[in-house]
This record gives C-alpha cells, sequence and structure tokens, in this order.
C-alpha cells in the first residue's frame, strides 16, 4: 500500500520514529545541560577583584550573553516539549498525520523534523 493511501503509519514505522525522537532527545537534553550550566557559571565569574571600570564593560557584554544563552535555553526546552510530544503522538499512533489535511507526512520530512505536525503542503499553505 502506498504512502498516500495509508491512513497511518505501521508500529514497526513509529518504533523507527521513536528511536530517532529518542536519540534527538539524548542530544537535546544534553545541550541544555550544557546551557544551564553555562548560565550558572558566569554567575560567578570571578572579577570582583579586578577594577571598576574593566568589571562594568566586562557585566554589560556579559549581560548580553546571559541573554543569548537564556533564549537559546528556552528555544532548547521548547524542542525537547516538541519532541516528547511526539512521542505521546506516537502511543496514540497518530504519528505522522498532518494536523491540517489529515494526510500521512512524507517519512523523509519526519525523519529530518521528527516533531513536525504538518505536512509540506501544508506548511507551505500557510501564511
Amino acid at each position: 500500500m502506498a504512502d498516500s493511501e495509508k491512513t497511518r503509519y505501521s508500529d514497526s514505522e513509529l518504533q523507527e520514529f521513536r528511536e530517532i525522537i529518542n536519540a534527538k532527545l539524548v542530544e537535546a537534553k544534553k545541550d541544555l545541560d550544557l546551557l544551564n550550566s553555562t548560565m550558572s557559571l558566569r554567575d560567578n565569574n570571578g572579577t570582583d577583584d579586578t577594577s571598576p571600570t574593566f568589571k562594568l564593560i566586562e557585566d554589560g557584554s556579559d549581560v548580553l550573553s546571559r541573554e543569548e544563552t537564556s533564549q537559546l535555553a528556552a528555544r532548547q526546552e521548547k524542542f525537547i516539549k516538541h519532541l516528547n510530544d511526539a512521542l505521546v503522538r506516537i502511543e496514540n499512533k497518530t504519528y505522522g498525520i498532518c494536523r491540517q489535511t489529515g494526510k500521512l507526512i512524507s517519512k523523509e520530512r519526519l525523519r529530518i523534523v521528527p516533531h513536525a505536525t504538518l505536512s509540506i503542503e501544508a506548511k507551505n499553505m500557510q501564511p
């Protein structure tokens, strides 16, 4: 049966996607831990004994860096949530079904973006 005729992915196909998502989750959690530890290390940067002028300049650049790191961490947390949501859809056997068209999202797209909920067709129709 061709993908376009199927209404859902088989259990073995879902297992393949589960493995892809779990591998991405491991990496995403490592990255998040690294970002969080970077932010906590910055709080104690050891410049207390340096000149006030230098400290002021360094603090200004540190704030920008901390904000960027915080934004990256927030994006990583959102990515992890999307991956976990995809695992729930696998358990419900609704994984890989476009939420707009009801058709199967291509395997190629899901292998690249395993948390996708829209097919390329539906994504391209968005404003």
